[in-house]
Order: C-alpha cells, then sequence, then structure tokens
C-alpha cells in the first residue's frame, strides 16, 4: 500500500503528516481510516536516539586531585522539615583528603552567600586550583 511507501520512505511522519501527503497525492481517504491502516501496519513513528551536547564528546577527563586545595567539589542537598518547609545544605569537600570544607544549612541559598562561604574558607585554607560542581553543564570553574 502506498502508506507504507510512504512511512518507509519517511520514518518520522506520523499518520496525520502522512494523511496529508496521500490527500496531496489524490487519495480520497477519511483521517480515521488513515490511522486504522496505519496501526493495522504495525506502522509507528521511530524513537531517536539522543544526541549528546558537543561539548560531552569533546570533554577531556577530569584532572585528579594530586594534593591538598587541588580540587574542591561543591554541591547542594535538599530535604524537607517535620512541617514540609524546605531546606538545602551546601556541602564543600576537598577531593584529596575527602575531608568536609564547609556544610552550611539554609532555607534558601543567594549567590551571595556562596561566594562568601568560598571566600571564608580559602581565607583558612587558600585557593582551590579548581572547583567542581555538579549542574547541568558539568564542567570545573577555575579559581583566579
Amino acid at each position: 500500500m502506498r502508506i507504507k511507501e510512504l512511512a518507509e520512505a519517511r520514518v518520522r511522519y506520523g499518520y496525520r503528516r502522512l494523511h496529508v501527503l496521500l490527500q496531496r497525492e489524490g487519495w480520497q481517504i477519511n483521517h480515521k481510516r488513515t490511522y486504522r491502516i496505519y496501526s493495522e501496519e504495525g506502522l509507528s513513528i521511530r524513537t531517536r536516539s539522543p544526541r549528546r551536547r558537543r561539548a560531552c564528546r569533546y570533554r577531556a577527563g577530569r584532572a585528579e586531585a594530586e594534593g591538598m586545595n587541588d580540587v574542591w567539589a561543591m554541591d547542594f542537598l535538599s530535604d524537607k522539615l517535620f512541617d514540609s518547609r524546605p531546606f538545602r545544605i551546601l556541602t564543600i569537600l576537598d577531593c584529596h583528603t575527602r575531608e568536609a570544607l564547609a556544610t552550611s544549612a539554609r532555607t534558601n541559598f543567594r549567590a551571595y552567600q556562596v561566594v562568601e562561604e568560598l571566600d571564608r574558607i580559602a581565607r583558612q585554607r587558600g585557593k582551590p586550583r579548581s572547583i567542581r560542581v555538579d549542574n547541568v553543564l558539568c564542567r570545573e570553574i577555575r579559581a583566579a
């Protein structure tokens, strides 16, 4: 059937688009019949394999922490109190010594509060060479 040929040629088209193509070719067919034939033939839109971000493909591996203050890791933990109010905990770790440098709990964090916490630790221990942040971008932030 023609619908099967069109579906093989255009794998990303669903039954609605195929119905429009059939109508353009002059077929007098109802959209419900198109759907029934589409289903009976076992045609369906092929699922796409996810494309990875370009940055992820060319990313270099993470540098291992060679000494103290070489690499810090920073992340947030979230939970709720007994009365359902959320709170977050900022955790900062030294990746080489596995030492928790800071755990700070608040109901909400502003950017300046995170910077203040990092500055406080940097004054005590010195600045790290890099800080790992687990977020959507998954990148290392280079300390100045």
